[in-house]
């Protein structure tokens, strides 16, 4: 099922009011550096996933993790009142591990590019197995006899 316009545009503005009220509000001294990479709404805008990065370790990632757990009810009602709606929508936030993945691609690929070079070398030293014409030549004095 696709998202609706309305639904995706509400999700962006969502995600700036989350980031803003994180920056603004919450004191929590486990929160590291968050960044809020993408959110999805619901179509009726009753639930909130929030995906988000922290830059450090595994430490960091679950004090923030916690931190944003606890001011998760803070951040509904910041986000609930600057929309407007009827009812604020809940907020899940998600940690977005696409930071991790891209390192470990990177580092294949680049693994990859190592065994490449390492068979083009080889394949340049390399010579052909056998005779180097290795098809049987007819002498030229054989056909005029």
């Amino acid at each position: 099922m696709s998202e609706s316009a309305k639904a995706r545009k509400m999700a962006e503005r969502v995600k700036e009011l989350t980031a803003t009220a994180i920056r603004a509000h919450v004191k929590d001294p486990r929160l590291g550096m968050v960044t809020i990479t993408d959110a999805r709404l619901t179509p009726d805008f009753r639930e909130a996933t929030l995906y988000y990065t922290v830059f450090g370790d595994d430490d960091s990632h679950a004090a923030s993790a916690a931190a944003l757990d606890s001011a998760k009810g803070l951040l509904r009602s910041n986000v609930g009142k600057a929309l407007g709606l009827r009812h604020s929508p809940s907020l899940t936030f998600v940690a977005d591990r696409l930071p991790e993945d891209v390192n470990r691609i990177d580092d294949l690929l680049a693994k990859a590019a190592d065994a490449d070079a390492k068979v083009h070398q080889m394949a340049a030293k390399a010579s052909y197995a056998g005779d180097p014409h290795p098809y049987k030549v007819e002498d030229e004095d054989d056909d005029l006899r």
